[in-house]
């Protein structure tokens, strides 16, 4: 089903664009299509959200470019960990989610591909990854834990490890990964989040996705934002 609806994406690209590639499990199966395509002759840039969407786009020939060379970019396709009815995403399970994020918002728009398991009533269900700088980790986690509270949400905050040792996303920061349950203010509780000192980005895509492609048994669903 994800294959189905990363497959579905190709109809959105264009000869000429400039793509931004997302990563994770999802996404590589876009990537992976997309690169046949391009063997085909499609024209197109890529610009990878992480080293490990870098070296799948150069695997299968497809150039890549920076955001500083492009700094507006047509299209982003990416996966997600769960949205809803809003168009709104907790993503960052794959540990990019500050990369994907500047290079969604850069985009003309954002096409998510995934599953029906990833669609929920209220977000939560997947835990929260925040991006955090490394320096004063603990002091930004107590500060975030008060947010929470402030919000009458009960967070287990956890540190995520990777090999035995903190995991270090490409940016050079660490996650905290927040088992929150339903959210039932997403813009309030990202609002509160990254005005922390410490906090570099939450993993709550708000006002950037506008279509969402669902792969189901029985084909894959469209979903277009007003």
């Amino acid at each position: 089903m994800k294959k189905a609806a990363a497959i579905e994406a190709l109809k959105f690209v264009k000869p000429g664009m400039n793509i931004g590639l997302g990563t994770g499990s999802t996404a590589n199966h876009f990537i992976e299509a997309l690169g046949a395509k391009v063997k085909e002759g499609l024209d197109v840039r890529g610009v990878a959200t992480s080293q490990a969407s870098k070296e799948l786009a150069e695997k299968h020939g497809i150039p890549l470019t920076t955001l500083d060379a492009s700094p507006h970019l047509d299209l982003t396709v990416d996966g997600t960990d769960e949205f809803d009815g809003e168009f709104r995403l907790i993503k960052g399970g794959g540990g990019a989610l500050l990369f994907e994020k500047i290079v969604a918002s850069s985009s003309r728009f954002m096409v998510v591909i995934a599953d029906e398991s990833k669609k929920v009533r209220k977000l939560g269900k997947f835990p929260l990854p925040i991006e955090v700088m490394r320096f004063g980790t603990k002091a930004t986690a107590w500060k975030m834990e008060r947010a929470f509270v402030l919000l009458k949400l009960d967070a287990k905050m956890v540190l995520r490890v990777k090999g035995g040792k903190p995991f270090v996303t490409d940016g050079g920061h660490y996650i905290i990964d927040c088992t929150i349950g339903e959210i039932p203010e997403p813009e309030r509780l990202d609002a509160l989040l990254t005005s922390i000192p410490g906090v570099i980005e939450t993993g709550l895509f708000i006002g950037i996705c506008g279509i969402i492609l669902m792969g189901t048994p029985k084909g894959v669903t469209e979903f277009k934002r007003g």
